[in-house]
């Protein structure tokens, strides 16, 4: 049975096999080799297309600027989607702009008026309208000018030409020289106060922060020039003549903390002046009192305090006058008098010594303040009714340790409560005069100035008294 299957299986295989030449078989595989490939059709590439879109602009913080729109640093850099780089990891650069999901990365949009650009970022709200527009966010610069710009560019509607990835697209090009970046634009965002210790303006910016730097050396007499935001070699001529004045060694290219507090207080004490008149034997007893107090407090002088003319005043007198070249010995023109050259000098270290006590406290408000900030215990951010989070949470509990806000409301919802206590404490801390009041119920700049300094005062009194430790 074996066997016979065998057979069967032979005859069956024997029938079917059909034996080509070798021959035959070498010259079809030679052919198959030489023949050139079968046809492939090359894939047409995208076509340009028109759209219709609407355009804003976006910028990437820094940690010293003047102002920002939603309050801080942190709730800007959230805003903005960080401003480091786009959704496809591009640095950010001019020419960058964020557009729907729709779009490939690489699309190039020719935007007329504006510029070409290249899709390498999203957005949130970065979309496609029910109405057929398209949102884009074009990346316009760092910083204070690039939020001047953004501000500036508003929104525009603009019908744009897109080239796919694959398309023959046309070159790159976008200038931030065609952009308008008004720093007036940025007031509005300014605090009532603002905090010249947090900004840091270096050599050749342009800024807000530059022009409030300006202010205060002109304020001071130092800086005569007009007020134009930039800083140059004059800003920083009249920047090292304060520094100078003011014994203070730090760098003049850029405003750094010690030299801002030293201006701050140097201006809020301007106007103060310990003596207005000479004082010799026979001056009124009024100015001589002055005198001696304003000797005691520079460490020359240690009697009574009042307003005789007596051998201890001569001799602090002497002893200043010694200190600053202005007499050799007791018996020189001038000696134990204060007049106009040692009155110069008296009222010069006087203020100096003010600024450098108030400067001290000033820096120790910073580091308090930087001390909430790294606690947590301050808002990131502005806040109106109907936002809700750890920040309303935040400010809930700032009311409510002030006795304006009921303990068990506590929610992290912005609700009638809040705004209701937010403006009875606007009201009780003089931010606003009457409910109708731009700002009533909202927590913005005015708000959040207040209730840092509130928060600095009360902790600083708490240093001044057990030591850092003790916060």
């Amino acid at each position: 049975m074996i066997s016979m299957n065998k057979q069967k299986k032979k005859k069956i295989t024997t029938k079917h096999h059909v034996r080509i030449p070798r021959r035959i078989l070498g010259a079809a595989l030679f052919a198959a080799l030489i023949a050139p490939p079968a046809a492939v059709t090359a894939p047409v590439p995208p076509e340009p297309y028109t759209q219709e879109f609407m355009i804003t602009a976006y910028y990437s913080p820094l940690p010293s600027q003047c102002c920002y729109v939603k309050g801080t640093y942190a709730a800007d850099m959230i805003l903005n989607g960080q401003g480091i780089a786009g959704a496809d990891g591009t640095a950010v650069y001019p020419g960058m702009a964020a557009a729907p999901k729709t779009y490939d990365f690489g699309t190039r949009i020719i935007l007329p008026g504006i510029g070409n650009v290249t899709v390498h970022d999203r957005g949130g709200a970065i979309n496609e309208l029910s109405t057929g527009i398209h949102r884009l966010d074009l990346w316009v610069g760092h910083g204070e000018e690039g939020l001047a710009r953004a501000l500036a560019f508003g929104v525009q509607h603009v019908k744009g030409t897109v080239y796919p990835p694959g398309s023959d697209q046309p070159g790159e090009s976008l200038t931030f020289e065609n952009f308008s970046s008004p720093l007036a634009l940025l007031h509005p965002f300014l605090a009532e106060e603002p905090d010249l210790l947090s900004l840091h303006p270096k050599l050749g910016e342009t800024s807000v922060s530059v022009q409030l730097l300006q202010e205060h050396l002109r304020d001071l007499g130092y800086f005569r020039d007009a007020i134009s935001g930039l800083f140059g070699p004059v800003t920083q001529t009249s920047l090292q003549a304060f520094q100078k004045d003011f014994l203070i060694e730090e760098s003049s290219e850029e405003l750094l903390e010690k030299t801002a507090a030293y201006l701050i207080a140097a201006k809020r004490r301007k106007d103060a002046t310990p003596l207005a008149m000479i004082v010799e034997r026979g001056s009124p007893p009024e100015v001589i009192f002055k005198a001696k107090r304003t000797l005691r407090f520079l460490g020359y002088y240690k009697g009574r305090t009042n307003g005789m003319y007596d051998d201890q005043l001569f001799n602090a007198i002497l002893a200043f006058q010694k200190d600053h070249q202005l007499v050799g010995s007791a018996t020189d023109s001038g000696a134990g008098r204060i007049g106009p050259l040692t009155k110069k000098k008296l009222v010069t270290s006087w203020q100096r010594k003010h600024v450098a006590r108030s400067a001290e406290r000033l820096l120790a408000l910073k580091k308090i303040e930087s001390l909430l900030s790294e606690r947590g215990d301050i808002p990131d951010s502005f806040l109106a009714e109907g936002d809700k989070g750890s920040d309303v949470r935040k400010l809930q509990v700032l009311l409510r340790d002030r006795g304006f806000f009921p303990a068990d409301r506590v929610s992290g919802l912005f609700g009638t409560v809040t705004r209701d206590a937010l403006i009875t404490y606007q009201l009780d801390a003089k931010i606003i005069e009457k409910i109708s009041d731009k700002g009533a119920g909202f927590f913005g700049p005015a708000t959040l100035a207040a209730m840092k300094r509130q928060l600095r005062n009360n902790l600083y009194k708490v240093v001044r008294g057990a030591g850092w430790n003790a916060i």
